[in-house]
């Protein structure tokens, strides 16, 4: 059964930052593009990065120079790590693993 835990959502204040984590399980995840999307009220879902097995990156225009997706192949666990945070930035964050989808973490940026 796949799993994938998702964690380090918060309330954070414009030009703060916060880390997240998303653990799998019960997948091998080496070989898997993994990615984090978000959806914001009344938007649809969309991609904020991906990483390939290998290690090739893709991001958002909207993020771009200040978000920074990583993966931990050992751990099977999958990093954002967001700087520079702005209210637009305000959404549920899921992660995704090949085909699979984690149950997604509120980050709110407001003053």
């Amino acid at each position: 059964q796949v799993q994938l835990v998702e964690s380090g959502g918060g309330l954070v204040r414009p030009g703060e930052s916060l880390r997240l984590s998303c653990a799998a399980s019960g997948i091998i995840f080496s070989i898997n593009v993994v990615g984090w999307y978000r959806q914001a009220p009344g938007k649809e879902r969309e991609l904020v990065a991906t990483i390939t097995s290998g290690g090739w990156t893709n991001y958002a225009d909207s993020v771009k120079g200040r978000f920074t997706i990583s993966r931990d192949n050992v751990n099977k666990t999958v990093y954002l790590q967001m700087n520079s945070l702005k209210p637009e930035d305000t959404a549920v964050y899921y992660c995704k693993v090949g085909p699979y989808w984690g149950q997604g973490t509120q980050v709110t940026v407001s003053s």
